[in-house]
């Protein structure tokens, strides 16, 4: 309620689709923002987006990506995905992570103070990651996988045995089973995942615009499990129908792995 409100209270003409359905009557005033970050407002537009039309562009939003997780104390795979579209591609997105930091030796557990946080000029609760296509990507440190490893991060709650076999036909020295769409992705970007794969009609739209965008800002890709790009335009189905294969580097060694009998599985 309060990203959608607020967002469509600001900007009237935006297209706004999210996970959640909106109730029809007045959202209360607590629940409004009406502010802005100045630091991010002083970056330079890229100059392909400078005459887009408010009504040209559309909002994805998840206010809660990861739930089971989120469900199960698991705090650090929790994000809040807010992906902006233009002609039906992602070009800007938000990647919030309310618990980073969370963490108490090593258990996944709520703090029940803030002040609590290890010190150190880390401890800040949460943490925002953005970027802009043509601008870059911010908010985190961008850090590789060593090179020759191969690291795939997969689905925690919604596997099968095609996304199994998908995963196998990697030869994966390692296999990563966590939550949500934009916490993999953040895997990717920070170098504790060399892939992401989903061999799956699990995920929607609202999972992947954002991450898209903070993925292909620093020169990674994001597919289906085609290699077709996604396409996001107000009238798209919701659903990835044909999963989800996304790298930081070397996309075609993974995308040349994956199996016939898995791609004949999903149709786009």
């Amino acid at each position: 309620m309060s990203i959608c409100s607020s967002l469509a209270r600001k900007f009237p003409k935006l297209t706004i689709i999210g996970e959640e359905d909106l109730p029809a009557e007045e959202v209360d005033q607590e629940l409004i923002e009406d502010g802005q970050w100045e630091e991010i407002l002083k970056q330079p537009c890229p100059s392909q987006y400078r005459t887009i039309k408010e009504e040209d562009l559309v909002v994805w939003v998840d206010p809660l990506d990861g739930t089971k997780e989120y469900t199960e104390g698991l705090l650090d795979n929790v994000t809040v995905l807010i992906g902006i579209a233009y002609e039906g591609k992602a070009i800007a997105g938000v990647i919030n992570q309310p618990y980073y930091n969370y963490q108490n030796n090593g258990k996944q557990k709520l703090r029940e103070h803030r002040h609590e946080a290890k010190a150190g000029p880390d401890a800040v609760l949460g943490r925002t990651i953005w970027g802009v296509l043509g601008l870059g990507a911010f908010g985190f440190q961008l850090k590789e996988v060593p090179s020759g490893k191969h690291i795939i991060t997969t689905t925690r709650s919604h596997s099968n045995k095609l996304v199994t076999d998908c995963v196998t036909a990697m030869n994966p020295d390692d296999v990563l089973r966590v939550g949500g769409a934009g916490n993999k992705i953040i895997q990717l970007i920070e170098g504790k995942a060399s892939a992401y794969v989903f061999a799956s009609p699990g995920c929607k739209k609202w999972d992947t615009c954002a991450p898209e965008v903070i993925l292909h800002a620093v020169g990674g890709k994001l597919t289906d499990i085609h290699g077709n790009a996604l396409q996001y335009n107000k009238e798209v189905k919701h659903m990835n129908s044909a999963g989800v294969l996304a790298t930081l580097r070397n996309y075609d060694y993974y995308a040349s792995r994956v199996p016939e009998s898995v791609k004949n599985a999903l149709v786009p």
